[in-house]
Protein backbone atom coordinates (compact mmCIF):
# COMPACT_ATOMS: atom_id res chain seq x y z
CA UNK A 1 0.00 0.00 0.00
CA UNK A 2 1.63 3.12 -1.10
CA UNK A 3 1.26 6.17 1.82
CA UNK A 4 -0.03 9.66 0.60
CA UNK A 5 1.99 12.42 2.68
CA UNK A 6 -0.28 14.98 3.78
CA UNK A 7 0.34 18.35 4.05
CA UNK A 8 -2.74 19.48 6.50
CA UNK A 9 -0.08 19.66 9.39
CA UNK A 10 2.07 22.44 8.30
CA UNK A 11 -0.02 25.68 9.26
CA UNK A 12 1.25 29.28 10.67
CA UNK A 13 -0.29 32.08 11.71
CA UNK A 14 -1.35 34.84 8.96
CA UNK A 15 0.87 37.47 10.42
CA UNK A 16 3.86 37.06 12.51
CA UNK A 17 6.86 39.22 13.73
CA UNK A 18 10.65 38.91 13.58
CA UNK A 19 13.32 40.12 15.74
CA UNK A 20 13.85 44.07 15.81
CA UNK A 21 17.26 45.33 15.75
CA UNK A 22 18.02 49.39 15.38
CA UNK A 23 20.12 49.21 12.36
CA UNK A 24 19.14 46.24 10.34
CA UNK A 25 16.32 47.32 8.58
CA UNK A 26 12.64 45.94 8.34
CA UNK A 27 11.14 43.83 5.62
CA UNK A 28 7.26 42.49 4.75
CA UNK A 29 7.06 38.91 3.48
CA UNK A 30 3.61 38.14 1.71
CA UNK A 31 2.88 34.80 0.66
CA UNK A 32 -0.03 33.29 -1.12
CA UNK A 33 -1.23 31.10 1.70
CA UNK A 34 -0.21 30.55 5.05
CA UNK A 35 -0.44 26.43 5.09
CA UNK A 36 1.05 25.00 1.90
CA UNK A 37 4.56 23.66 2.86
CA UNK A 38 5.98 25.77 0.12
CA UNK A 39 5.27 29.10 1.76
CA UNK A 40 6.16 27.70 5.35
CA UNK A 41 9.74 27.05 4.18
CA UNK A 42 10.26 29.79 2.47
CA UNK A 43 8.94 31.80 6.09
CA UNK A 44 11.30 29.93 7.74
CA UNK A 45 14.13 31.01 5.43
CA UNK A 46 12.79 34.69 5.84
CA UNK A 47 12.62 35.02 9.45
CA UNK A 48 16.10 32.72 9.81
CA UNK A 49 17.66 35.35 7.66
CA UNK A 50 15.80 38.04 9.65
CA UNK A 51 17.21 36.97 12.35
CA UNK A 52 20.59 36.48 11.09
CA UNK A 53 20.98 40.47 9.91
CA UNK A 54 19.02 41.89 12.53
CA UNK A 55 16.10 42.70 10.62
CA UNK A 56 12.16 43.57 11.53
CA UNK A 57 10.18 41.12 9.56
CA UNK A 58 6.56 41.04 9.52
CA UNK A 59 4.92 38.26 7.07
CA UNK A 60 1.33 37.99 6.14
CA UNK A 61 -0.72 35.72 3.80
CA UNK A 62 -3.74 35.51 1.81
CA UNK A 63 -6.65 32.87 2.96
CA UNK A 64 -6.26 30.70 -0.16
CA UNK A 65 -4.59 31.06 -3.74
CA UNK A 66 -5.79 33.43 -5.65
CA UNK A 67 -6.94 36.16 -2.69
CA UNK A 68 -6.21 38.83 -3.84
CA UNK A 69 -7.94 41.16 -1.71
CA UNK A 70 -5.83 40.06 1.43
CA UNK A 71 -2.43 40.60 -0.20
CA UNK A 72 -3.10 44.06 -1.43
CA UNK A 73 -3.90 44.89 2.63
CA UNK A 74 -1.11 43.50 3.35
CA UNK A 75 0.89 45.73 0.62
CA UNK A 76 -0.75 49.02 2.23
CA UNK A 77 -0.16 47.59 6.21
CA UNK A 78 3.72 47.55 4.86
CA UNK A 79 3.61 50.82 3.46
CA UNK A 80 2.12 52.60 6.47
CA UNK A 81 4.88 50.90 8.59
CA UNK A 82 6.96 52.29 6.39
CA UNK A 83 9.27 49.04 5.53
CA UNK A 84 12.46 49.02 3.72
CA UNK A 85 11.42 46.45 1.60
CA UNK A 86 8.99 43.66 0.56
CA UNK A 87 9.05 39.92 -0.57
CA UNK A 88 5.45 38.74 -2.42
CA UNK A 89 4.49 35.71 -3.49
CA UNK A 90 1.47 36.89 -5.83
CA UNK A 91 -1.87 35.53 -6.29
CA UNK A 92 -2.70 37.92 -9.17
CA UNK A 93 0.28 38.77 -10.75
CA UNK A 94 -1.96 41.58 -12.44
CA UNK A 95 -4.48 42.74 -10.16
CA UNK A 96 -1.70 43.45 -7.44
CA UNK A 97 0.40 45.65 -9.71
CA UNK A 98 -1.02 49.05 -8.91
CA UNK A 99 -0.57 47.98 -4.84
CA UNK A 100 3.23 47.41 -5.43
CA UNK A 101 3.28 50.36 -7.36
CA UNK A 102 2.29 52.83 -4.50
CA UNK A 103 4.93 50.67 -2.59
CA UNK A 104 7.20 51.46 -4.74
CA UNK A 105 6.21 55.50 -5.19
CA UNK A 106 6.55 55.15 -1.70
CA UNK A 107 10.42 54.20 -1.74
CA UNK A 108 10.11 50.62 -1.04
CA UNK A 109 12.12 47.95 -2.57
CA UNK A 110 9.18 45.46 -4.09
CA UNK A 111 10.93 41.58 -4.59
CA UNK A 112 8.73 39.05 -6.47
CA UNK A 113 9.42 35.41 -4.81
CA UNK A 114 8.86 32.05 -6.94
CA UNK A 115 5.81 34.08 -8.77
CA UNK A 116 6.91 36.65 -11.35
CA UNK A 117 4.37 39.58 -11.93
CA UNK A 118 2.57 41.24 -14.57
CA UNK A 119 4.74 42.38 -16.36
CA UNK A 120 7.66 41.34 -14.36
CA UNK A 121 9.37 44.42 -14.20
CA UNK A 122 6.47 45.66 -11.78
CA UNK A 123 8.72 44.74 -9.52
CA UNK A 124 12.13 45.69 -8.59
CA UNK A 125 13.32 41.86 -8.97
CA UNK A 126 12.31 38.41 -9.18
CA UNK A 127 13.76 35.85 -7.26
CA UNK A 128 12.95 32.41 -8.33
CA UNK A 129 13.25 29.29 -10.26
CA UNK A 130 12.89 28.76 -13.81
CA UNK A 131 9.57 27.77 -13.74
CA UNK A 132 9.47 26.94 -17.49
CA UNK A 133 12.63 24.81 -17.08
CA UNK A 134 11.00 23.53 -14.28
CA UNK A 135 7.64 22.55 -15.88
CA UNK A 136 10.20 21.52 -19.44
CA UNK A 137 11.84 19.20 -17.22
CA UNK A 138 8.86 17.41 -15.97
CA UNK A 139 7.72 17.22 -19.29
CA UNK A 140 10.75 15.88 -20.96
CA UNK A 141 10.86 12.80 -18.17
CA UNK A 142 7.48 12.06 -18.76
CA UNK A 143 7.47 11.52 -22.06
CA UNK A 144 10.65 9.25 -22.37
CA UNK A 145 8.70 7.57 -20.07
CA UNK A 146 6.12 6.75 -22.20
CA UNK A 147 8.46 6.24 -25.16
CA UNK A 148 6.28 5.78 -28.72
CA UNK A 149 3.13 5.35 -26.48
CA UNK A 150 3.62 9.47 -25.77
CA UNK A 151 2.22 9.76 -29.26
CA UNK A 152 -1.34 8.45 -28.33
CA UNK A 153 -1.10 9.76 -24.14
CA UNK A 154 -3.95 11.15 -22.50
CA UNK A 155 -3.01 14.34 -20.77
CA UNK A 156 -4.53 16.04 -17.94
CA UNK A 157 -3.57 19.37 -16.69
CA UNK A 158 -4.45 20.40 -13.19
CA UNK A 159 -3.49 24.27 -12.87
CA UNK A 160 -3.39 26.86 -10.31
CA UNK A 161 -6.67 29.16 -10.56
CA UNK A 162 -8.43 30.47 -13.60
CA UNK A 163 -6.76 34.07 -13.49
CA UNK A 164 -3.64 32.02 -15.19
CA UNK A 165 -0.91 33.89 -12.40
CA UNK A 166 2.55 33.59 -14.41
CA UNK A 167 3.86 30.82 -12.55
CA UNK A 168 0.80 28.54 -13.50
CA UNK A 169 1.28 29.27 -17.11
CA UNK A 170 4.92 29.49 -17.31
CA UNK A 171 4.98 25.80 -15.44
CA UNK A 172 2.12 24.44 -17.40
CA UNK A 173 3.64 25.47 -21.29
CA UNK A 174 6.94 24.07 -20.30
CA UNK A 175 5.84 21.06 -19.65
CA UNK A 176 3.85 21.11 -23.09
CA UNK A 177 6.96 21.54 -24.58
CA UNK A 178 8.85 19.31 -22.70
CA UNK A 179 6.23 16.51 -23.73
CA UNK A 180 6.26 18.00 -27.88
CA UNK A 181 2.94 19.30 -27.38
CA UNK A 182 2.62 22.42 -29.75
CA UNK A 183 2.09 25.74 -27.84
CA UNK A 184 -0.47 28.52 -29.20
CA UNK A 185 0.17 31.72 -27.18
CA UNK A 186 2.61 30.62 -24.44
CA UNK A 187 1.43 33.56 -22.36
CA UNK A 188 -1.44 31.10 -21.62
CA UNK A 189 -2.81 28.12 -21.17
CA UNK A 190 -6.68 26.62 -22.95
CA UNK A 191 -5.60 27.41 -26.35
CA UNK A 192 -4.01 24.26 -27.56
CA UNK A 193 -5.45 22.19 -30.17
CA UNK A 194 -3.48 18.96 -29.45
CA UNK A 195 -6.00 15.83 -29.53
CA UNK A 196 -3.81 14.23 -26.49
CA UNK A 197 -4.96 17.07 -24.27
CA UNK A 198 -7.97 15.85 -22.35
CA UNK A 199 -8.53 19.54 -20.17
CA UNK A 200 -7.48 21.44 -17.70
CA UNK A 201 -8.47 22.29 -14.08
CA UNK A 202 -7.96 24.66 -11.62
CA UNK A 203 -7.07 23.24 -8.21
CA UNK A 204 -5.86 26.86 -5.70
CA UNK A 205 -2.57 25.49 -5.58
CA UNK A 206 -4.07 22.50 -2.70
CA UNK A 207 -4.47 19.01 -2.17
CA UNK A 208 -8.48 18.95 -2.25
CA UNK A 209 -8.58 21.34 -5.44
CA UNK A 210 -6.43 18.90 -7.42
CA UNK A 211 -8.42 15.47 -5.87
CA UNK A 212 -11.80 17.92 -7.50
CA UNK A 213 -10.21 18.87 -10.23
CA UNK A 214 -9.09 15.51 -11.33
CA UNK A 215 -12.40 13.96 -10.75
CA UNK A 216 -13.57 16.41 -12.92
CA UNK A 217 -11.26 15.41 -15.36
CA UNK A 218 -11.57 11.72 -15.08
CA UNK A 219 -15.41 12.41 -16.02
CA UNK A 220 -14.20 13.68 -19.19
CA UNK A 221 -12.17 11.06 -20.16
CA UNK A 222 -11.64 8.11 -17.45
CA UNK A 223 -8.46 6.51 -19.55
CA UNK A 224 -6.43 9.67 -18.82
CA UNK A 225 -2.69 8.24 -18.13
CA UNK A 226 -0.56 11.59 -17.63
CA UNK A 227 -0.91 13.96 -15.18
CA UNK A 228 0.52 17.40 -15.17
CA UNK A 229 0.12 19.22 -11.67
CA UNK A 230 1.00 23.01 -10.71
CA UNK A 231 2.79 21.16 -7.43
CA UNK A 232 2.82 18.79 -5.33
CA UNK A 233 -0.74 19.30 -2.81
CA UNK A 234 -2.70 18.86 -6.06
CA UNK A 235 -0.63 16.01 -7.31
CA UNK A 236 -1.32 14.30 -3.46
CA UNK A 237 -5.24 15.24 -4.69
CA UNK A 238 -5.29 14.14 -7.93
CA UNK A 239 -3.41 10.46 -6.93
CA UNK A 240 -6.80 10.45 -3.98
CA UNK A 241 -8.86 10.58 -6.99
CA UNK A 242 -7.17 8.09 -9.03
CA UNK A 243 -6.95 5.51 -6.39
CA UNK A 244 -10.47 6.14 -5.56
CA UNK A 245 -11.16 3.90 -9.09
CA UNK A 246 -8.34 1.78 -8.51
CA UNK A 247 -6.39 3.39 -11.02
CA UNK A 248 -2.83 4.76 -9.08
CA UNK A 249 -0.62 2.42 -10.26
CA UNK A 250 -1.19 3.37 -13.96
CA UNK A 251 -1.17 6.96 -14.37
CA UNK A 252 1.73 9.13 -14.47
CA UNK A 253 1.84 12.41 -12.43
CA UNK A 254 4.50 14.51 -12.46
CA UNK A 255 5.02 18.20 -10.71
CA UNK A 256 7.03 21.15 -9.36
CA UNK A 257 7.92 22.32 -6.04
CA UNK A 258 10.55 19.64 -4.87
CA UNK A 259 9.31 19.76 -0.82
CA UNK A 260 10.01 16.91 1.53
CA UNK A 261 6.86 16.01 1.14
CA UNK A 262 6.59 15.14 -2.43
CA UNK A 263 9.92 14.21 -2.43
CA UNK A 264 8.91 11.59 0.18
CA UNK A 265 5.85 10.92 -2.90
CA UNK A 266 8.76 10.01 -5.10
CA UNK A 267 9.79 7.46 -2.93
CA UNK A 268 6.59 6.04 -2.26
CA UNK A 269 5.12 5.59 -5.24
CA UNK A 270 2.31 8.72 -5.97
CA UNK A 271 4.19 11.21 -7.99
CA UNK A 272 6.92 10.04 -10.70
CA UNK A 273 8.93 13.27 -10.85
CA UNK A 274 8.80 17.02 -9.73
CA UNK A 275 11.24 19.61 -10.11
CA UNK A 276 12.74 20.94 -7.06
CA UNK A 277 12.95 24.33 -6.63
CA UNK A 278 14.56 26.27 -3.17
CA UNK A 279 12.27 28.53 -1.55
CA UNK A 280 14.46 28.96 1.68
CA UNK A 281 17.15 30.12 -0.71
CA UNK A 282 14.79 32.73 -2.41
CA UNK A 283 13.53 34.33 0.42
CA UNK A 284 16.94 34.85 2.22
CA UNK A 285 18.15 35.98 -0.05
CA UNK A 286 15.15 38.68 -1.30
CA UNK A 287 16.06 39.79 2.57
CA UNK A 288 20.09 40.37 1.83
CA UNK A 289 18.88 42.54 -0.93
CA UNK A 290 16.50 44.28 1.67
CA UNK A 291 19.37 44.76 4.29
CA UNK A 292 21.81 46.20 1.52
CA UNK A 293 19.01 48.84 -0.29
CA UNK A 294 18.57 49.90 3.54
CA UNK A 295 21.93 50.25 3.74
CA UNK A 296 23.10 52.15 1.25
CA UNK A 297 19.91 51.92 -1.80
CA UNK A 298 21.55 49.62 -3.77
CA UNK A 299 18.98 46.72 -5.61
CA UNK A 300 19.69 43.40 -6.95
CA UNK A 301 20.90 42.51 -10.51
CA UNK A 302 19.63 39.57 -12.23
CA UNK A 303 21.37 36.69 -13.52
CA UNK A 304 23.24 36.96 -16.96
CA UNK A 305 21.24 36.23 -19.83
CA UNK A 306 17.72 36.33 -17.63
CA UNK A 307 15.41 39.00 -16.88
CA UNK A 308 14.88 37.38 -13.03
CA UNK A 309 17.61 36.34 -9.98
CA UNK A 310 17.95 32.70 -10.86
CA UNK A 311 17.89 29.99 -7.73
CA UNK A 312 17.43 27.04 -9.47
CA UNK A 313 15.87 23.78 -10.53
CA UNK A 314 16.72 20.07 -10.30
CA UNK A 315 14.36 17.20 -11.76
CA UNK A 316 13.58 14.57 -8.86
CA UNK A 317 12.96 11.46 -9.73
CA UNK A 318 14.28 7.08 -8.74
CA UNK A 319 13.49 6.64 -12.33
CA UNK A 320 16.20 8.35 -14.19
CA UNK A 321 15.75 8.32 -18.00
CA UNK A 322 18.69 8.44 -20.60
CA UNK A 323 19.18 11.88 -21.74
CA UNK A 324 17.29 14.17 -18.36
CA UNK A 325 19.86 15.02 -15.97
CA UNK A 326 17.50 14.58 -12.55
CA UNK A 327 18.82 13.56 -8.72
CA UNK A 328 17.57 10.69 -6.70
CA UNK A 329 14.86 11.12 -4.15
CA UNK A 330 18.05 10.40 -1.16
CA UNK A 331 19.49 13.73 -3.00
CA UNK A 332 16.24 15.55 -3.05
CA UNK A 333 15.52 14.83 0.67
CA UNK A 334 18.74 15.79 1.02
CA UNK A 335 18.33 19.14 -0.85
CA UNK A 336 14.06 19.64 -0.23
CA UNK A 337 13.58 23.36 0.06
CA UNK A 338 16.88 24.45 0.96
Amino acid sequence: MKKLISVSAFALLASTAGAYAQDGGSACLITKTDTNPFFVKMREGASAKAEELGMTLNSYAGKVDGDNESQVNAVETCIANGVDGILITASSTSAIVPSIQQARDAGILVIALDTPLDPIDAADMTFATDNFLAGELIGQWAAAKLGDAAADARVAFLDLDVSQPTVGVLRDQGFMQGFGIDLADPNKWGDEDDSRIVGHDVTQGNEEGGRKAMENLLATDPMINVVYTINEPAAAGAYEALKAIGRENDVLIVSVDGGCPGVQNIADGVIGATSQQYPLLMASKGMEAIAAYAKDGSKPEATEGKNFFDTGVALVTDQPVEGIDSISVAEGTDLCWG
